[in-house]
């Protein structure tokens, strides 16, 4: 799923900025709760982007399948 061409780059750094700078400020608990909870997060955001038909099942499963293949460092196939 390519947000390249829904958004502008500026707009996406400046996102990341600003969550960068809100997960300072979870410090505190563990990266498991984090995690658990951004997961949460996520499904809702894809959600969201599916039933606004921002795109596609397919782009979310291509997109997750990148995450995994990231996360965990595989290789590209």
């Amino acid at each position: 799923m390519s947000f390249a061409n829904v958004y502008e780059e500026q707009a996406i750094e400046a996102c990341i900025d600003e969550l960068g700078e809100a997960l300072r400020g979870l410090a505190d608990f563990a990266p498991a709760v984090l995690a658990l909870a951004l997961r949460v997060h996520l499904e809702a955001l894809l959600q969201a982007l599916l039933d606004t038909q921002v795109c596609t099942p397919a782009e979310v499963r291509a997109y997750l399948k990148e995450l995994e293949r990231e996360a965990l460092q595989y290789e590209k196939p």
